[in-house]
């Protein structure tokens, strides 16, 4: 069953620390425009700064030729944490965003070498056996399956508990949380299966590789590579089989739309193509900001919802700022985004669809080891007229296609790769979605590279996710909210705690501002 929309934990009481101080937010992305709206719903006076003309950072739209395309983010899950942001000022989501539940969920296409076929990943549990049953023709990879949701269902109650809405930096926060020397914590702690991998996790239940690689693939919405990340991030999948997955009507713009809406009804001043140089300080605590133009402002807090990696090397500076680069962060993936307006829409592909490669081991070790682009890469392909007709002409597809590449690396020139690399793309999808006609349909194209990502969104080396979850051990922990080293700074986004993802980036914003106003802060 999904769970209904209108499931969400009610708001915590405001503690009424100095609540009409002036807090600055750098970044008017998905975290961004959370913290700004979760602190001015609890009293505070809140700037928010963008360096781009538009707000709500990847959650941007282009149009062209009677198309419409979502640029950045396609798939929402876990609605309840952006309901969770409404009920901070006592407001119905429903009011702002009409959000509907897609069930089959994706559509997932595997390559002839790989046994081919095509797979329908459905919430109700009862469709979900039939299909793998059919799919298989044997009843043990249904059985385990089921056994895996019973296990990332344990999983993601874990964090529940001790990761989610919270200020966590690392295992000794989650230790403080659940009191280390709990028997039911170690318990917790046991069933985290930490030094195992998500691959490893996966193929323990489930016997048929296309179903595996299917499962796996959870871990693509953090960016990162299945074999090398943590067996708790197993838990995406009971988020998204009892969350549900969710279209917003008018598009994911319309997501940043609501909560823009909702910041200026709670007095928001929104500065978009304000581009902020520098974090202010004085005795080592943040006093304000300064902007490109020369001028600086003064706050009593400053909630950055820029790169982590690249606040701490661009907005600040001295030792605090040197601690933290020297640790090694890995940057998540990057990617190719194709926007393909089809004069003729596609019958058979549903509003979600994966198009797998041949060899998810191969594909991976491209990606993630040698730091090149996949020979065979897996595509994402969103067709949204399935859900939203007018997203396109009459007849026609508003067609997002996303192949993750490697981050950035030193030689990469994209503009020379790009060609070549489209044209595998393509072939990818003639070859094992049934589009072989698809250059014929083309009628509007536009595209990123992850050059083209690195510029416009001011992220780490192109990466669509922040920073890589690698390490079976503490893979899944990000920069805490609070900064443990510069007093009044606070961070959002991918790039920080809980990581990315539209959910996990919205959730960031609110523990941000939860933690700043729990800590109370002085009056710029």
């Amino acid at each position: 069953m999904i769970a209904p929309v209108t499931a969400a934990p009610p708001a915590p009481p405001q503690t009424g620390k100095k609540p009409d101080a002036p807090i600055a937010v750098i970044g008017g992305g998905l975290g961004g425009l959370a913290a700004a709206a979760t602190l001015a719903a609890r009293g505070y006076k809140v700037t928010l700064f963008d360096k781009n003309p538009w707000l709500g950072g990847k959650a941007a739209v282009y149009e062209d030729g009677g198309y419409r395309f979502d640029m950045g983010p396609t798939i929402l899950t876990l609605p309840t944490v952006l309901k969770r942001i409404f009920a901070e000022a006592g407001k119905d989501l429903a009011d702002y965003c009409e959000i509907v539940p897609l069930d089959p969920q994706w559509r997932c296409f595997f390559d002839e070498k790989a046994g081919g076929g095509v797979l329908d990943l459905t919430a109700d549990q009862a469709a979900m056996k039939k299909n793998l049953d059919e799919f298989t023709g044997a009843e043990d990879s249904s059985e385990g399956y089921a056994a895996f949701l019973k296990y990332a269902k344990r999983l993601n109650d874990v964090s529940d508990r001790f990761f989610f809405y919270k200020n966590v930096g690392g295992i000794r926060d989650t230790l403080k949380l659940g009191g280390m020397f709990n028997l039911e914590t170690l318990g917790d702690l046991r069933a985290l299966k930490m030094g195992k991998s998500v691959a490893d996790t996966v193929r323990s239940y489930v016997p048929d590789a296309r179903v595996a690689q299917m499962v796996d693939h959870y871990t693509q919405y953090v960016g990162s590579a299945p074999d090398q990340s943590p067996a708790v991030l197993c838990g995406i999948a009971d988020m998204q089989t009892t969350g549900g997955v969710w279209y917003p009507m008018g598009g994911t713009r319309a997501v940043p739309e609501a909560l823009m809406k909702l910041g200026e009804e709670l007095g928001v001043e929104y500065r978009p193509g304000t581009h902020v140089t520098e974090i202010t300080r004085e005795n080592g605590r943040v006093t304000g900001l300064r902007t490109a133009d020369g001028q600086t402002h003064r706050f009593a807090a400053v909630v950055s919802n820029s790169d982590t990696v690249r606040t701490h090397r661009e907005l600040l500076d001295g030792p605090d700022a040197e601690k933290f680069l020297k640790k090694d962060r890995e940057p998540a993936c990057s990617g190719v985004v194709l926007y393909l307006g089809l004069k003729k829409k596609y019958d058979h592909i549903l509003h979600h669809n994966f198009v797998f490669s041949r060899d998810p081991h191969e594909e991976f070790e491209y990606i993630y080891r040698k730091g090149e682009p996949a020979p065979d890469p897996t595509a994402y392909v969103c067709a949204p007229s399935v859900t939203e007709p007018a997203v396109a002409p009459e007849g026609g597809e508003a067609l997002y296609v996303l192949v993750h590449t490697p981050y950035l690396r030193p030689g990469q020139d994209w503009r020379a790769m790009f060609p070549e690399y489209r044209r595998t793309i393509l072939e990818k999808l003639k070859s094992t979605a049934g589009m072989e006609d698809l250059e014929d349909r083309i009628e509007v194209e536009h595209h990123l590279t992850p050059q083209d990502i690195h510029d416009r969104y001011h992220v780490l080396n192109g990466a669509i996710y922040g920073l890589a979850s690698h390490g079976t051990y503490f893979g899944a922990f990000k920069p805490a909210n609070r900064s443990p080293r510069v007093p009044g700074l606070y961070f959002a986004g991918g790039s920080a705690h809980p990581g990315p993802g539209m959910p996990m980036v919205m959730m960031s914003g609110w523990t941000a501002a939860d933690t700043l106003d729990r800590d109370g802060v002085v009056r710029a």
